[in-house]
C-alpha cells in the first residue's frame, strides 16, 4: 500500500476518533482542527516504494493547530496522539530517523508552513514569490490535507497552489534558459575540447538540473528537490519526453575519445560534436525547449542559442523590479 493511502486510512480510522474526543472535552478545540500528510517525504509525492518503508514511513499524520490553540492544548493533544495504536494495518508505527523529527505529529500551524517555506503564509507580492525555491513551494502543496475544519492549512495551501505570478514564472524561465545555454550549449562543448572532463561533466549537472525546472516551470508546476526532480518529468503533460532524453544523456560514454578523434567535418554549425552523443542530446533537449517557449508565446527571439531566448523573456516581465534582476537570478 502507498503511504499517503496508509496514512490516510488510519486517520480515517483512529485519528479522527481521537480528534473527536479531543473536541468533546475540550470544547474550545471544536471545530478548529487541521489533519493530513504534507511535506518531506517520498509519501507525500507518490513516490514511495518498497524501498522507502526503511525509514520515516508508517501509519502517521499531522494534526496543526492555530498558535494560540498549540500554546493552550499542544500537549494535551500530543499526549493523545501518542496514545494512539503504533501498529495498524499490519504495519508497525513509523520510525523516525535521525532527519524524520517534525514530520508528524502535533504542530503549530503557522510554525510547519515557516518551516517548509521561510514564512508564516503564503508570498505576496512578486518580490516574495521569488524568494520562494520551488523545492520549497512543493514540500508545503504535496501530500493530501485529511481535515481542515477552520479552513486555515488549506487557505495558505491554496495561494501556493495557485502557483507563482507570472512575471516571477518568466523571470525563472529565463535564468533556466540562460543556464541551460552556459551550462550546456556552451560550456560542456568547451570544456571537453580542453580536456576538463570532471568540469565538464559539472556543467552536464548544471544543465540537467535546469532543464529540470524549466521542463517543471513550463507546466506551472514545482520542482522537487534533486532526488525527484528528473522522476517527476515523467507525469507531466508537457515536454514529458525529455524525461527520457536525460536518461540517454546519463547514460556511460566515451567523452574523451569522441573529443580526441573528433575531425572538423564532425562538427555541425561549427560548434556540435556529432560524434559526441551528448552534445547532440543537449542541443535537441534545448530546441524541444525552444519551441515550447515559442507555443506559449514566451519568445519573439528567432535563434538556436537558448540565451537569445532568456533574452526576450525577459523583455515580457511588466513588474520593473522583477525585470531588472540580473539575467540568471532566478
Amino acid at each position: 500500500m502507498k503511504g499517503l493511502e496508509l496514512c490516510r486510512q488510519y486517520f480515517e480510522s483512529c485519528g479522527k476518533p481521537m480528534l473527536q474526543e479531543l473536541a468533546r472535552r475540550h470544547p474550545a478545540l471544536k471545530g478548529s482542527f487541521c489533519a493530513g500528510l504534507v511535506g518531506h517525504g517520498s509519501e507525500c509525492l507518490g513516490y514511495d516504494d518498497a524501498l522507502s518503508a526503511d525509514h520515516d514511513f508508517g501509519p502517521a499524520f499531522c494534526v496543526w493547530l492555530p498558535r494560540s490553540l498549540f500554546a493552550a492544548y499542544g500537549e494535551t493533544c500530543r499526549k493523545a496522539w501518542e496514545a494512539m495504536p503504533k501498529e495498524w494495518g499490519g504495519y508497525l508505527a513509523r520510525q523516525t530517523s535521525l532527519f524524520g523529527g517534525g514530520r508528524i505529529g502535533v504542530l503549530c500551524l503557522e510554525d510547519f508552513y515557516f518551516g517548509l517555506i521561510g514564512r508564516e503564509s503564503a508570498p505576496e507580492k512578486n518580490a516574495e514569490w521569488m524568494a520562494l525555491a520551488e523545492d520549497r513551494a512543493l514540500l508545503a502543496t504535496n501530500g493530501e490535507v485529511f481535515l481542515d475544519e477552520p479552513g486555515l492549512f488549506s487557505a495558505v495551501r491554496r495561494k501556493l497552489q495557485a502557483y507563482y505570478p507570472e512575471d516571477v514564472r518568466k523571470k525563472k524561465i529565463a535564468a533556466r534558459a540562460a543556464t541551460m545555454a552556459q551550462s550546456g550549449q556552451y560550456n560542456y562543448s568547451r570544456l571537453c575540447r580542453r580536456g576538463e572532463w570532471t568540469a565538464a561533466f559539472f556543467a552536464l549537472q548544471e544543465f540537467m538540473k535546469s532543464t529540470c525546472s524549466m521542463v517543471h516551470l513550463l507546466n506551472h508546476t514545482y520542482t522537487p528537490y534533486y532526488k525527484w526532480m528528473h522522476r517527476s518529468l515523467r507525469d507531466l503533460p508537457i515536454l514529458s519526453e525529455i524525461y527520457g532524453l536525460l536518461d540517454q544523456l546519463c547514460a556511460p560514454f566515451d567523452s574523451r575519445n569522441a573529443w580526441e578523434t573528433a575531425q572538423e567535418s564532425d562538427f555541425l554549425l561549427g560548434l556540435i560534436n556529432t560524434k559526441d552523443s551528448r552534445a547532440v542530446l543537449i542541443e535537441t533537449i534545448c530546441q524541444l525547449v525552444i519551441r515550447e517557449l515559442e507555443r506559449q508565446e514566451l519568445t519573439d527571439a528567432h535563434d538556436l542559442y537558448l540565451e537569445a531566448h532568456a533574452l526576450s523573456v525577459m523583455k515580457k516581465i511588466q513588474d520593473p523590479t522583477i525585470a531588472s534582476l540580473q539575467l540568471m537570478e532566478g
